[in-house]
């Protein structure tokens, strides 16, 4: 006689760019390519619960930095001193500037939360550990050794239960 499974009991395999196919939105895609990952970061836009990868979420970190130096870059240009090197003469570009970073600031808060909650997930970490980057110096780089830890078969308890 055979006893049904039940979802928890079931052994997942973890999905990964080398077995092909993207994984369903609420399972980790280890080694997921760059464009892949930023997909996948504003479908998940504010879904704190399942998991990330490590490559889904520095990925994604390399693109919101490189994103934010540019426009950062911007912002100084627009903002150059004037000819006599004593004060930035601030424009209607600069005034541009500052609204697109803004924006970008703004728009990318909670999904980024929501990416390393979901990342702290996948190395069996409840989400509430980034809280610990409130605490000064210490708790940015205890939460910055929390994402790079390896993915723990343990972390599977915060997916999302198949049928």
């Amino acid at each position: 006689m055979t006893y049904p499974q039940y979802p928890q009991q079931q052994q997942q395999q973890p999905y990964s760019a080398a077995t092909g196919g993207e994984p369903p939105l609420w399972a980790p895609y280890y080694g997921a390519p760059i464009a892949a990952a930023v997909k996948r970061f504003f479908k998940k836009y504010a879904t704190f619960s399942g998991r990330a990868s490590r490559s889904e979420y520095w990925w994604w970190t390399l693109v919101s930095v490189s994103v934010s130096i540019v426009l950062s870059l911007i912002m100084s240009v627009m903002g150059m001193p004037d000819s006599d090197g004593q004060r930035p003469e601030f424009g209607a570009g600069a005034a541009v500037a500052v609204s697109l970073f803004g924006l970008w600031f703004l728009a990318l808060i909670v999904p980024s939360i929501a990416l390393t909650v979901r990342r702290l997930h996948d190395s069996n970490k409840s989400g509430w550990w980034y809280f610990i980057s409130a605490v000064p110096i210490v708790g940015g780089i205890i939460l910055l050794i929390f994402v790079l830890l390896p993915p723990d078969p343990a972390g599977r308890q915060y997916d999302q239960p198949t049928s």
